[in-house]
């Protein structure tokens, strides 16, 4: 974890005064993929992977950032901002400047440092992380004063309409509002959640295979398109749907012959997925971890064969994780196409997956996959 005062001496080295540091961290969806576009069901934790910002004031309005993950300089000038991002890394902080703007809070120009622990492109929500940490930071040196739910809708919407990508609230919801030691289980309609311990005796286990496929942002619009046309061909007969979340898995036995089969497939996994991350909630009340494993693995199975944002790497990695000793369950995490596996492993038993999942999966890739053993953390917050 980043100490807040390395990235305070980094920042005086580079400006000469004393900056103020926000972090905000990445997150882990323990099941539920896929289902926050649909008004549906998430179960998301924070995890102590941060990005942390170092920002202080400039007596101008440009915005300059240094990212330390890319060793690279840039600037927004506030006055005269583009309209959306140019495909680079910069597009995420200069978009939530921008959209914070357009929301009518009047931002100061800033010199601002970043350095990201959350692991880019793996599924663990970096481009959120970065976000929500520059909203934060900005906000403050303005002297602004938002509620955490609208920061986390701005941060989306920059995402959204600035970066492109037509993701929904989860990533950023759970950035914002983590809780140590906690998942969280959201209705991304109402907004409402619930605070679900997690076990003393279990730790989060995210295996990233190291790969990225380049289909990743645009699969995951197509995917949203999908089930898009799915509602308009099924609210045809059922007219008082306004998303997935109100289609039920006898409505799509009833009505699914009306729909042409790929979308068909991308509306089963989503009904189906809400109906896991309901019943995964009230199995971890219950720390009936059995059971929540199985909805784990269910939960992969629907989203490599139904919603078809799996791979190669990921599949083998599941199935190697399913058969280590002390696992209670194993999925993909994140929106696909490569990026890291969620795992729920018995404390005891983590020394032991670790080896059996590097080996299995380096004899049958060739590859070295990174392991980390997460823990459920804070939400965004001044660090110093």
């Amino acid at each position: 974890m980043t100490n807040p005062a390395e990235l305070v001496e980094a920042f005086q080295n580079l400006h000469g005064n004393r900056p103020s540091i926000y972090r905000a961290p990445g997150r882990v969806n323990l099941i539920g993929e896929h289902t926050d576009h649909n008004a549906g069901f998430v179960m998301p934790a924070a995890i102590d992977f941060f990005t942390s910002v170092a920002i202080g004031a400039r007596d101008d309005r440009r915005i300059v950032v240094r990212s330390e993950n890319f060793s690279e300089t840039v600037e927004l000038d506030l006055d005269e901002p583009p309209e959306r991002g140019r495909g680079h890394w910069s597009d995420y902080p200069f978009g939530v400047a921008v959209t914070l703007e357009q929301a009518g809070q009047r931002l100061r120009g800033a010199n601002m440092l970043v350095r990201g622990e959350v692991p880019i492109g793996s599924g663990l929500s970096s481009s959120a992380a970065i976000e929500v940490a520059t909203g934060l930071a900005l906000l403050d040196l303005a002297g602004a004063n938002i509620d955490r739910l609208e920061l986390a809708k701005l941060c989306q919407r920059a995402e959204n309409e600035f970066v492109g990508i037509r993701c929904g609230l989860m990533d950023q919801f759970i950035s914002c509002f983590g809780e140590s030691g906690h998942a969280l289980m959201l209705d991304c309609r109402l907004l409402d959640y619930k605070l679900l311990a997690l076990p003393a005796n279990v730790k989060l286990v995210v295996c990233n295979t190291m790969v990225k496929h380049e289909l990743a942002s645009s699969e995951y619009n197509a995917r949203r398109a999908e089930c898009e046309a799915g509602v308009r061909l099924l609210r045809r007969q059922l007219p008082g749907i306004r998303s997935l979340r109100d289609v039920t898995a006898s409505d799509l036995e009833r009505f699914g012959g009306e729909l042409p089969e790929v979308v068909l497939k991308r509306c089963r996994h989503v009904v189906s997925e809400n109906a896991r991350v309901v019943a995964a909630a009230t199995a971890l009340e219950r720390e009936d971890l059995g059971s929540f494993g199985q909805l784990m693995r269910e939960s992969h199975r629907s989203l490599r064969d139904d919603y078809e944002v799996s791979c190669e790497e990921l599949d083998l990695m599941v199935e190697i994780a399913n058969k280590a000793g002390g696992v209670y369950g194993a999925r993909l995490t994140g929106g696909g196409f490569g990026g890291c596996t969620i795992n729920l492993v018995k404390s005891d038993r983590v020394a032991s997956f670790k080896e059996t999942v590097a080996k299995g999966y380096a004899e049958g890739t060739g590859g070295e996959p990174e392991i980390y053993v997460c823990s459920a953390a804070q939400g965004a917050e001044r660090a110093s």
